[in-house]
């Protein structure tokens, strides 16, 4: 698949109406569901690449783009990040084809003059705010999280979300030197049968998480 390929997989819109492509729903959501079993097959760092040269268009504030992305694979690396897992998901990370660490990167402002060039100053802004610069790079790496996920599922790819890990182990042992926060950690992988033996669980309705002003 090419990025080309997964662009118009993610806008495939019937033409003859409003909303989205009930097919590109179901891959994307409906269907889609978080992954613990995968395959035995390799998931190429040039896949993952093409991913993200889909879903790094997703809007940011100010175009700050924080999310980083450490792609776990080595034996040992994937040992040393197994030891900052909760028990419940140091196995899941030993066995995943591949595990990749979510971070935000709280020095994006280096990049302003380039990404946000009508606005470049803001550049001495966020320098001048440390605090102010991590809550930024978590609150739009998060949103981008977001994409990353739905573009590996639009790959074809299951993915496995995992909140609970030790975040300053993982960021003085494997982001050491980077600066990166972690956020999260995501198994990768092409996923075995439906990849989870759990039932599918409701979602709140319309009315139940929306209200009109």
């Amino acid at each position: 698949m090419t990025s080309t390929d997964l662009v118009d997989d993610l806008t495939a819109l019937d033409p003859d109406r409003s909303g989205i492509d009930d097919h590109v729903a179901d891959r994307l959501f409906r269907d889609a569901r978080s992954v613990g079993r995968f395959l035995d097959r390799d998931v190429p760092d040039a896949l993952v690449r093409e991913v993200h040269d889909v879903v790094r268009w997703g809007p940011t504030a100010l175009n700050t783009v924080p999310l980083r992305l450490l792609l776990v694979r080595s034996p040992e690396a994937r040992t040393r990040l197994a030891a900052h897992m909760s028990e419940g998901n140091r196995e899941r990370v030993l066995a995943a084809p591949l595990t990749v660490v979510v971070a935000a990167d709280p020095a994006f402002h280096r990049h302003m003059g380039r990404l946000t060039p009508h606005a470049a100053h803001l550049a001495d802004v966020f320098a001048a705010d440390p605090e102010g610069s991590e809550r930024t790079a978590r609150e739009n790496a998060w949103l981008q999280a977001g994409y990353l996920v739905v573009g590996l599922r639009a790959a074809g790819l299951g993915v496995g979300p995992m909140g609970g890990f030790d975040k300053a182990g993982v960021d003085d042992d494997l982001l050491a030197g980077t600066g990166w926060r972690s956020l999260m950690v995501l198994n990768v992988g092409w996923p075995e049968g439906e990849g989870t033996h759990h039932a599918r669980a409701p979602r709140l309705e319309w009315d139940e998480v929306a209200r009109t002003a």
